[in-house]
This record gives C-alpha cells, sequence and structure tokens, in this order.
C-alpha cells in the first residue's frame, strides 16, 4: 500500500445531500491524513443525459409536486425482494448507463471507494462478484431510516446514522461485523465551537433577542411566502431566511426587509450556515439527514416543516422520538408552533439539550478513520 491512500468518493446528485455527505467525508479523509489523494465523482457526469434527467430532474420534480406518490414508491420499493423482476431491470438499466464509470474509476486507481448513495455501491457490487474490483468498497448512509436498496452485499463496510439502521441493516444479513454507527458526516465547521453574540454580531443581530434561522435548501423553494407568514405571527421574531439559489425570492424577502429593518434577514447562497445556526434559537427546515444532522451537531433545536413521505417523514419520527425537533405538517401547524414556543421558552431548551446528545459532530472523521484503518493504510 503507498505511504499516502488514494480514496475515491462516489455519490450521486440526485438531491445535495448525497454529494455534501461525500464532500464532509474527503474534507474528513484530508483531516486525517493531509498527504491522502482524494477524488469524489458524481455518478450522474457518467451516464447518458437521458438517464440523467430520469435519475436526477424526475426525481426533483416528483418529490416538490407528487409527495404522496413518492412516497408510495419509496414504500413499494423498499418492500420489493432483492431479486424481483423490477429491482433486477432496474439494476440492469443502471449497468448499461454508467458503463463510463468504470473507466474513471481505473484512472483514479484508488485503494478504497466510499458510496455516498445506492446507485454506486450496487455497480460496484457486481464488480467485485465479477473479480473486476478488488478494492474494499464501503457505504455511507445518509438518512436516519434504511431504505432496502441500501441493502448491498460484498461491501467492506456500513456507515450508520444510529443504532436502528444498525439493527435494520442486521435483520436484512449485514453481518455486525460490518457495521458501523457513526452518523451521518458533515463538514468540520459544523464540530468547531462558535460564540453565540460574536455570530450574531456579524450578521446584524442582536443576541438577547429571539432568533429563528428559516432553511429553504438549495432551491429556496417557498421561503418568501413562509417567512413573511412567520413574521406576521411573531412580531418580536428575529428570523433570517436562506434563500439558497433562488433569486427572485431572495429579492422579494428584501424589500420585505426594507420595511421591517431589524426583524427580517434574508440570504442567498452562503457558505456561513454554521455561524448562522449558532445564532439561532431555532432551525425551520425540511428533515434531510444531512441538514438535520447538521443541527444536531449544533446542538440547535429544530421545527420541521411538511416532510414529504418517505425518508423526510422517517427523519422526522427519529428526531420527533429523542426531543430534538417539533413538526408543523402545514401553515397552521406552523402557526400553532410559533406561538407555543414564544409562550413556552423551556420547550427550546429541552430540544437544545436532546439536539446536543443527538449530535455527531465527528461522524465524517469517525467513518474514514475506519476506512483508513480497515485498507492498513495507517
Amino acid at each position: 500500500m503507498p505511504s499516502s491512500p488514494k480514496i475515491l468518493f462516489l455519490s450521486v446528485s440526485a438531491g445535495a445531500g448525497h454529494m455534501r455527505a461525500a464532500e464532509a467525508l474527503k474534507e474528513a479523509t484530508l483531516l486525517l491524513d493531509p498527504k491522502a489523494e482524494v477524488r469524489h465523482l458524481d455518478v450522474m457526469d457518467y451516464v447518458p443525459s437521458t438517464f440523467r434527467k430520469i435519475y436526477t430532474d424526475y426525481y426533483i420534480k416528483l418529490v416538490t409536486r407528487h409527495p404522496a406518490i413518492w412516497g408510495m414508491l419509496y414504500q413499494a420499493s423498499s418492500e420489493a425482494a432483492p431479486d424481483a423482476m423490477s429491482q433486477k431491470l432496474r439494476r440492469a438499466v443502471e449497468r448499461l448507463s454508467s458503463r463510463p464509470l468504470r473507466g474513471a474509476i481505473d484512472d483514479f486507481a484508488p485503494d478504497a471507494i466510499v458510496c455516498t448513495h445506492f446507485l454506486p455501491a450496487e455497480l460496484l457490487m457486481r464488480e467485485i462478484g465479477k473479480s473486476r474490483l478488488g478494492v474494499p468498497v464501503f457505504v455511507q448512509i445518509t438518512d436516519f431510516d434504511l431504505h432496502r436498496m441500501w441493502v448491498i452485499p460484498r461491501m467492506t463496510g456500513f456507515f450508520a446514522g444510529n443504532e436502528e439502521v444498525a439493527f435494520r441493516l442486521r435483520a436484512h444479513g449485514i453481518e455486525a461485523a460490518h457495521i458501523h454507527v457513526t452518523g451521518i458526516p458533515i463538514m468540520p465547521a459544523f464540530a468547531e465551537n462558535h460564540d453565540r453574540a460574536g455570530c450574531a454580531a456579524a450578521f446584524g443581530l442582536d443576541p438577547a433577542r429571539r432568533t429563528y434561522l428559516l432553511m429553504g435548501g438549495g432551491a429556496g423553494l417557498g421561503v418568501a411566502p413562509l417567512a413573511k407568514r412567520l413574521a406576521a405571527v411573531d412580531p418580536e421574531l428575529q428570523l433570517v431566511v436562506l434563500a439558497g439559489k433562488n433569486k427572485p425570492a431572495l429579492e422579494d424577502l428584501q424589500a420585505a426587509a426594507a420595511k421591517q429593518p431589524g426583524r427580517l434577514f434574508p440570504l442567498g447562497f452562503t457558505n456561513e450556515v454554521p455561524r448562522l445556526m449558532a445564532a439561532a434559537d431555532l432551525v425551520i427546515t425540511k428533515p434531510g439527514g444531512l441538514s438535520t444532522s447538521e443541527c444536531l451537531a449544533m446542538g440547535v433545536p429544530m421545527l420541521l416543516s411538511a416532510p414529504i413521505p418517505g425518508q423526510e417523514e422517517r427523519n422526522a419520527d427519529y428526531l420527533l422520538e429523542n426531543g430534538a425537533a417539533m413538526k408543523a405538517i402545514d401553515e397552521v401547524g406552523l402557526d400553532y408552533h410559533i406561538a407555543l414556543l414564544k409562550a413556552e421558552p423551556q420547550r427550546l431548551e429541552t430540544m437544545r439539550r436532546n439536539a446536543r446528545a443527538l449530535g455527531r459532530p465527528r461522524a465524517g472523521e469517525d467513518a474514514m478513520r475506519i476506512v483508513l484503518e480497515k485498507t492498513a493504510i495507517i
């Protein structure tokens, strides 16, 4: 083995979470070994445009416009047996559509591969079975629940977000020795100590006032009307709103902020989320695996907004079960919970303690330490 490892990370740009997990693992590797050679590939860069459109664009449209249909598909595909004809056909199409990926893997010649999406892991499972790939392959699960497609034979190791995911992996036949409960990886900045007052001042916020952070994801869908509603429900609130790359929403929010200075703080895409979370008493967000793991690592409670059926509902269940979040199923529910938290601020403190207890700010380093040790690199 070389003194400096070559680690390849494979992901899929169907939603941002899988890609962010891979980037977090890549950064964690460099923290453990600054001389390591790391590369992150998006499998969608190696497939035909038609396949990419179906796999990514249609997925996003489905979960945003027809969430109930997505929920049914999520459940049905999770319950399907691996040897079912539908699953065999799906894997065959994936193999035919991603042949150039193997060339990219061979060119890099990694010492180990880590997959943050089940698609590349399934493709590599076949390569291992055909004795065409001899390096260890690991799988990082990116939600707090286990979908059956993540259960992939011939993998060297699995990294689970919690004990229940590990339990479910064992129930599906994965050997316990191959399963590691490390958490969901997040960027190192979320593990740093942040001073609330200093972070608040950096964004023009009053650290003595109640501050909520509304996160709309990269697309910033629906944040403008939601932010205006929140500002109307609680006039004493300082509300920071992340509009992502949604320029019309940002401009709309900026116009609204000009009419109520000191109350509404809109931002576009930013890398300052850790400091914004440090200044916040509550984060209002969709329950994605990565965004909620970031909140847990920062010890900030959550109000989960209308989770889509499937993985988001399962993530929400985990957070609610452990007392780190509340859930608003619609706008009326949002109004109710905002008023409740204002009237009973002790609920926020309880959720904060529970969130901090669940947080795994070093999940990426814990996972990559195992990868390096398992491959006899360190």
